[in-house]
């Protein structure tokens, strides 16, 4: 990644929020060199900024002097209504499905290109994959983000076609191939992924409608992550289907969440 460049007169603020920028998932942690060149911050400030940061809870500092992100920042992004609304309705839902197929569920909503992944529950019979609580994955490469990407506005959908990523060999990486599968989604409304982000795992995902004064809007998107040696991911639609209608329902009840 890139160092952001150092505007002169910043304020402390935009430095801080800077240094917090300067980690993602490709880098939770970070020495402070690394931090300083990634956010576009003189050495000494940094230090100075990462000092106050970890003072506050912001960061915590390791044993070998990298940092990571804090308790404190986690616990304030759960009050975030993406965060702390929609997991606390779903969370019955999901525990109910996973109870169910025994595979990882996952919860996710629409973050720019990205699927950001609000909830997930697996267990020891689940397939490893890479997503986390938090995590951010490429739209096109996954279930639920394909199903999100099916109900993003024509521009962020043109975007994505600009900046496809190769995860893996499977990976629909080509604008006109993936214009295909986008269509195919809207209209079966689902969507399949078949080792385009992990090898060994295949997804299906539905969308999670709300009605809102008699307009739906899909919320989030609710999908299952299996052995990609299963060829009836088909099979567990309905299942899902069923789980997305109650959490959209539930939603829809909840004034709060927007």
């Amino acid at each position: 990644m890139a160092g952001r460049s150092a505007a002169p007169g910043r304020s402390v603020t935009s430095r801080a929020l800077a240094v917090l920028d300067a980690f993602d998932s490709t880098a939770p942690r970070l020495t402070l060199s690394e931090i300083a060149a990634r956010s576009g911050t003189p050495l000494t400030t940094a230090h100075r900024l990462l000092a106050e940061l970890a003072d506050w809870g912001a960061l915590t500092r390791r044993a070998d002097g990298r940092y990571e992100i804090g308790r404190k920042l986690w616990d304030l992004g759960l009050l975030a209504p993406v965060q702390l609304e929609l997991r606390q309705v779903a969370a019955p839902f999901l525990q109910d499905l996973h109870t169910t197929i025994r595979d990882t569920v996952h919860l996710a909503v629409r973050d720019g290109l990205q699927a950001l992944y609000v909830e997930r529950i697996s267990g020891r019979e689940s397939v490893p994959v890479v997503s986390q609580v938090g995590s951010r994955l490429p739209l096109h490469a996954t279930g639920v983000g394909k199903v999100l990407l099916a109900a993003a506005p024509d521009e962020a959908f043109e975007r994505m076609l600009g900046a496809l990523t190769r995860e893996t060999r499977h990976t629909i990486a080509e604008p006109a191939r993936l214009r295909r599968e986008i269509a195919d989604v809207r209209r079966r409304g689902f969507a399949r992924t078949a080792e385009e982000m992990t090898l060994g795992a295949a997804s299906v995902a539905v969308p999670v409608t709300v009605d809102r004064a008699g307009t739906p809007v899909v919320a989030a998107a609710l999908g299952i992550v299996v052995p990609s040696s299963r060829r009836d991911t088909a099979r567990l639609v309905p299942v899902l289907e069923v789980a997305a209608r109650g959490i959209g329902r539930e939603l829809a009840r909840t004034r709060d969440f927007r």
